[in-house]
């Protein structure tokens, strides 16, 4: 597949765990993939796992509006267009940090990743969606079983992915004219480096701290290609993707 025939993905937070494998799944189907992050070598070792598959590495953070502009600036002037975003680049904090003892800097940190990333990366992309020809493509962002659920001490966490999904249903919407086809796919558990420590121990509700399941991060990227690869005229607004013993349903 050429790159001018291949669908086009800009992947962000593309360098590790789930953004490293909707990646590679995406590639290994044909996409041309452009991968952005913080740290150019993660994401080469990322694309170094297809190496037929047309990709672009982009250094990026998602909280900096310069940064998001020249990452779809340079998606589109190397591949022409752009047919998904895979709104992924997150941080869940300090990690155990009661609410009234979580520092200004940290709340701040994870809400420009999580939300004001989401947005800058959302906006630059719905701009050449409506823009380009044919007109149109789809924005899939990576919420959490968070934005349902929290975990204890997840407060800043839980409330950018509480955000998301008013950002998610809010571009929904404004889409319907141009094409543009926007969910949300809220991920528990998959094993990541993120989530490592779950299988030692997490703290729970009830104050005990307890193993949890994981499930296959590949799992979660075959979901996302799903999703991704629906006609433009169906869509899957919220798609909950979890390990199936985890402490979800019926937490606390």
């Amino acid at each position: 597949m050429t790159d001018r025939q291949a669908k086009i993905a800009v992947v962000t937070g593309a360098g590790s765990g789930i953004g490293r494998a909707v990646s590679v799944e995406l590639l290994r189907a044909g996409w041309s993939v452009v991968l952005a992050g913080r740290r150019t070598e993660t994401l080469e070792e990322t694309a170094a796992q297809v190496p037929q598959g047309p990709w672009l590495a982009m250094r990026t953070d998602v909280s900096r509006p310069g940064d998001v502009e020249a990452l779809f600036t340079a998606a589109v002037e190397r591949f022409g267009r752009i047919d998904l975003l895979f709104n992924n680049a997150g941080t869940f904090g300090p990690g155990g940090v009661p609410v009234e003892e979580l520092p200004y800097e940290a709340w701040r940190h994870v809400v420009d990743t999580n939300l004001h990333g989401a947005f800058l990366c959302a906006q630059a992309a719905y701009r050449r969606m409506k823009e380009q020809d044919p007109q149109g493509g789809r924005i899939i962002n990576n919420g959490s079983v968070s934005a349902h659920a929290p975990r204890p001490h997840s407060v800043a966490y839980t409330a950018t992915k509480h955000a998301l999904t008013g950002l998610t249903k809010s571009l929904s919407l404004d889409g319907r004219p141009y094409r543009i086809a926007v969910g949300q796919i809220d991920i528990g558990n998959a094993a990541t480096d993120m989530t490592a420590r779950m299988r030692t121990g997490a703290l729970q509700a009830n104050g005990q701290t307890a193993p949890e399941p994981v499930m296959d991060v590949a799992d979660v990227a075959r979901t996302v290609r799903h999703m991704a690869e629906l006609p433009l005229e169906a869509n899957v607004q919220f798609a909950t993707v979890l390990a199936t013993a985890m402490p979800y349903i019926g937490r606390g």
